[in-house]
């Protein structure tokens, strides 16, 4: 079922352009006070990070903590992530096109914590934190040759 308050603040943050501490405060204390229930939440949360350029670093912290507790210890078979749940976090956060730097916290974070994971998760993890390494270094290599020139 869909969270109503969930729509009215991903819209809200989507016309503002940036998420700040306030709205992360009001996420967790209005919209979400219990946290994640359902994956169509999450859905609609790793949406607005991938598309929203400017966001305090607590929506980030909150994403990552609430997303683990509703895939580990919310999901069945609790703190296990099988096949389906696996398939359905890699399949959300890469979105087609790799996940953010939110994403790939979440993907290893849920692999931290659970007691068994399935496989394709833990691939994704090691992908995706592989290609966000690589995409730092390549920047920094940019950066200081920049620099020198």
């Amino acid at each position: 079922m869909m969270n109503v308050s969930l729509q009215h603040f991903c819209n809200r943050i989507i016309a503002a352009g940036t998420i700040g501490l306030d709205d992360v405060r009001d996420l967790n204390r209005t919209v979400l006070p219990d946290g994640l229930t359902c994956r169509e939440e999450a859905d609609m949360l790793f949406g607005l990070d991938r598309a929203i350029a400017e966001a305090d670093a607590a929506f980030g912290d909150w994403l990552v903590a609430a997303t683990v507790d509703f895939a580990v210890w919310g999901e069945r078979p609790t703190g296990h992530i099988d096949a389906d749940t696996a398939h359905w976090l890699a399949a959300s956060l890469g979105c087609g096109r790799g996940p953010t730097a939110t994403g790939a916290r979440i993907a290893v974070e849920v692999v931290r914590e659970a007691e068994t994971n399935d496989p394709a998760l833990i691939s994704f993890a090691l992908k995706a934190n592989r290609a966000r390494a690589g995409a730092e270094e390549e920047v920094e290599e940019i950066l200081s040759y920049a620099v020198a020139a």
